[in-house]
This record gives structure tokens, sequence and C-alpha cells, in this order.
């Protein structure tokens, strides 16, 4: 190891983190420690943080998330065993902070990176748009990573790169009839239905809608599906499974249960289109929506039985100085009082020019 006197502490970081990507990583008998990503994005108010303090085991009160907030899980995989690291993201506010997911996904991150989606059953009408927009953020910067990572790849030829490639092989067997069909998201993605306790109380027509357009967009992004309450411990168990299957690599178990009348749980892989079948459309006459594909039929069909909400409010809350879920009295009265203040000054600017004007 070199000295201190001859080498910064940068130099220093740096040959240590050649030296645990060379095999030489932290080790306790002889076992490295595992390390992996999860980015957590959904509904605002959807239960994201209580469904993660659950999963995590922390018996503490939820609170509102302020933008982006990082937290780390581990585990011991047996007795005096190195305890693996989860490092976890949890956006929040909603669809109005998707720029921040360029933090989370990084190519430092790609290569053990999960995504979970939490969509509020609850809310129908917010839901379509929330996915939508949400995961078209994450895709976008996850394809804009791997691109990096392929020129980097392309400069550096002897380098050593282990970035995952998005393929229909990584979750759907050579044998299944959808491998084609399908457009895998680019890393492994579950999508979690959270407030299904509300949800279940739903006409069993509109439950139906939810959880098959909920099975399709599942399916074709070779994602998994799981509903679930945090008022159920049994529910809140077969979570747990699944995202500790992504955080640190444990079995998410074999259950599947695709019953309208139930809680879904359906592991990637597991689902086919056959067995959804066509979008629910009893109401709707589906020749007269002019599709594109089958994506935008769900799409079409989902928004005539639920009009999704005005995004106006979503744009108008950008600022989350603004975001009613973040007010303080004390603080909210004086931002107002230098907001006066700085609007007064910029009348008094805007007079001194004109007179300048006039003056020459």
């Amino acid at each position: 190891m070199p000295k201190l006197s001859s080498d910064t502490l940068w130099e220093l970081a740096a040959a240590e983190v050649q030296s645990r990507e060379g095999g030489g990583g932290e080790e306790d008998g002889g076992e490295t420690v595992s390390e992996r990503s999860v980015f957590l994005m959904g509904s605002k108010a959807g239960g994201k943080t209580s469904i993660l303090l659950r999963c995590l085991d922390r018996d503490e009160p939820s609170k509102p998330t302020l933008a982006l907030e990082y937290t780390f899980g581990r585990r011991a995989r047996g007795h005096n065993t190195p305890k693996d690291i989860a490092h976890i993201w949890e956006l929040g506010g909603g669809t109005s902070l998707s720029d921040l997911v360029q933090i989370p996904i990084t190519p430092a991150s790609i290569r053990s990176l999960s995504v979970i989606l939490i969509l509020d059953l609850s809310k129908p009408n917010a839901l379509w748009g929330t996915m939508e927009k949400l995961l078209q953020a994450a895709q976008a910067q996850l394809e804009k990573v791997f691109s990096q990572t392929q020129q980097a790849k392309k400069s550096k030829p002897g380098a050593k790169h282990q970035t995952p490639a998005p393929s229909a092989a990584r979750v759907l067997p050579k044998d299944h009839p959808d491998r084609e069909l399908i457009s895998p998201f680019p890393v492994p993605l579950l999508i979690i239905g959270s407030k299904y306790d509300v949800f279940q109380e739903f006409d069993s027509d509109k439950k139906k809608v939810v959880s098959k357009t909920l099975r399709f967009i599942a399916h074709y992004y070779a994602a998994s599906l799981i509903f679930t309450s945090i008022k159920s411990e049994s529910f809140m168990s077969k979570t747990k499974s699944f995202f500790s299957h992504l955080a640190f690599g444990l079995d998410k178990g074999k259950t599947v249960s695709i019953d309208t009348n139930k809680p879904l749980i359906i592991p990637a892989g597991s689902d086919t289109f056959s067995q959804i079948g066509s979008p629910p459309s009893a109401d709707v006459d589906i020749t007269s929506l002019h599709a594109k594909n089958p994506k935008d039929l769900w799409k079409k069909v989902y928004e005539r039985v639920f009009p999704q909400e005005s995004t106006s409010e979503q744009r108008e809350l950008k600022d989350p100085a603004k975001d009613p879920q973040y007010s303080e009295l004390q603080i909210d009265a004086m931002r107002a009082q230098k907001d006066q203040e700085l609007e007064q000054y910029k009348r008094n600017a805007a007079k001194s020019w004109k007179g300048l004007e006039l003056e020459t």
C-alpha cells in the first residue's frame, strides 16, 4: 500500500476501488460482500415510505419524502458472515420530480440496479399517467446510461464491463409464447399496487379493469406484479419477499395469484398475453379507438373507464416549496415576505430603467 505522504486521498480511494473490482473486495472468511441498488418511485402519497420501512423491518413512523432520499439496508447471510448491502433511493413528489431519476441511475449503479414502481390502487384515475411518466423517465435515463457505457467500452477495449443488456432472455424461457412480443424493461422491475384494503371495496368490474391492465403492463415490461396493503401482515410478508429478492438476492417464492377477487401475485415471466386476454371493454367499442399498438389500445380502454386527472397541478407543483405536504408555517411566512420584497424590488428597478430611458 503506498504511503499517505506520496498519494492523495483520492488516489488511495481509486486504488481501493480497482482492488475490489479485481476481486479483492471486503471479505470475511473468503466471502465477498454483495452490494445492490434499488430505486423506488411511484404515486404521490401512495405509501412508498411505509412499504419500504416494513420491508426493512424498521419500526419508525413514515414521513413525506423530500424530493429524493437515500437509505440503505443490510442483511447477514448467516452467523459470522459478512452483511450484504442494499443502496436504496426513494423519489418523492409523484411525477413532479421525475427529472431526478438521473441521480440514482448512473453507470456505476446499473450493473446491480432494480426499479420498484409503487402505484396507488385507491386512485385509479391517476394511475396510468403516473405509471407512464415515471417509467418513461426511468427508461430514458437507463438507455442514456447504457449508451454511455457502450461508448466507454469502445474507447477502452481492454476494460471490464458487466453492464447487462435489456433482453427477454433475462426473464422468459426460450419456449415462452410471448418471448418476441414483450419489451423488457432495461433492469429488473417490480410493480407494487398499494392500498389494496381500499381497492378491494371497488366495484368488481372496475377492479377487473385495473387488475388486467396492470397484468398487461407488467408482462409487457417483463416485470413482477404484486398487490399489497400495509394493514395486512400476510400481504406485506409476500411483498417483503419480492423486495428482498431485488435488494439481497433472496428467493421471492413461487406463489402465483391471478384471481381479480384476490390480491395479484405474479412473478416476472409467469404470465402470458393469452391468459390476460383482451382489454375489458363492455362499454367501449375497441374498433373506434384507433390504437397504434397493443399498449396504446390498453391505455385508451383504461382511460375511457378511468379518465385521467389533469397534470396542470403537477406542473404547478414542480417547485417543492409550493407543495402543501412540505409546508412549514414560519418558513413559509418568511418566504412569502421575501417574495413580496423581491417583487417590490423588481417594480422599483423597472421604474428606474424607464426613467433612464426617458432622460436619454
